[in-house]
């Protein structure tokens, strides 16, 4: 008995599996859905929702935090300008967060993101284990960001939203050099809120901040 030549299916193809089983259980308008910020010790965190034509191929789309800046900031350029790509992005503030904690203020940028789609979508492809609190069916997905093209844009649109935003919020509060880090918990993040304390744009929730306001 001769073994199988299947061929397994090519790259794109693979990311568009979940698409195309929305598609095919007869959903039209599938929206893939990530957010960028959960981790940072500043700043807002911030979700994106987009639109993908069927049958689409997007050069190059990989998880974005497998992507160079460049690349991500040519892919988004690339998205944003598809005139038949739709997005939105979704964004909850500091003092939100600190309220609500940070993975009720990431669903809720979600939310946030799916009302700014210029159209509401049927189904909804999310990454990680929850899904917004929606009527909207959908699909949360474990590394999402890995192996759905949908949420890989989502992504890329999200990451590169907020860190254009964190590059503004820098000329604010630049001893803390937020245009490097991007608000992440890194060494030097960690030092200079030694030094000077939290600013407004810092999670007093999370723990770093807290134990530098009481330092």
């Amino acid at each position: 008995m001769s073994k199988s030549t299947k061929k397994p299916l090519p790259p794109n193809l693979r990311l568009e599996k979940f698409e195309r089983e929305a598609r095919a259980s007869g959903f039209t308008s599938i929206a893939g859905i990530d957010e960028a910020g959960r981790g940072p010790l500043a700043g807002p965190v911030v979700a994106a929702a987009c639109i993908l034509p069927a049958g689409i191929r997007l050069r190059g789309i990989n998880d974005s935090k497998k992507l160079t800046a460049q690349e991500r900031e040519a892919l988004y350029a690339r998205i944003l300008n598809n005139p038949d790509i739709i997005s939105g992005v979704g964004m909850i503030d500091v003092l939100m967060i600190d309220q609500i904690n940070i993975l009720r203020a990431t669903l809720q940028a979600m939310i946030g993101a799916i009302a700014k789609l210029p159209k509401k979508p049927d189904f909804i492809l999310v990454d990680g284990p929850h899904l917004p609190p929606t009527d909207i069916p959908g699909k949360a997905i474990i590394d999402g960001d890995t192996l759905s093209q949908s949420i890989m844009a989502a992504a890329i649109i999200a990451k590169c939203t907020r860190d254009l935003l964190m590059i503004q919020l820098h000329e604010l509060y630049p001893q803390y050099n937020f245009k490097s880090h991007k608000g992440y918990g890194t060494p030097e993040h960690l030092e200079a809120l030694k030094k000077y304390g939290p600013c407004p744009l810092h999670r007093q929730s999370f723990a770093p901040v807290r134990e530098a306001a009481h330092a």
